[in-house]
């Protein structure tokens, strides 16, 4: 972490940059070891983290129609091209 931070100050900054937002610099990694390291055999057992449900997926490509749904669109599209139809003869 000091040898990059020297020698590419760039890829230091683009590379450790969640560890600049919380302000942990090179010094502080050993002490944060440690304490993590304290905290896990004060007590080792794992603690399941509270994971919201998982939401439904946007469909892309839609069902297939059974035949008898695909019927009733063509009698809908029939009906509105006919009364479409019926309204021009009137004018």
């Amino acid at each position: 972490m000091r040898t990059l931070m020297e020698d590419e100050p760039e890829k230091y900054q683009s590379h450790f940059s969640e560890y600049l937002k919380r302000e942990i610099d090179a010094d502080c990694m050993e002490a944060l070891y440690k304490k993590v390291h304290a905290a896990i055999r004060a007590d080792p057992t794992t603690k399941k983290s509270e994971k919201e449900p998982l939401k439904e997926h946007k469909r892309y490509n839609l069902k297939k129609l059974t035949y008898e749904e695909r019927k009733e669109k063509l009698v809908e599209r029939l009906n509105t091209f006919n009364s479409a139809a019926d309204d021009e003869d009137d004018e």
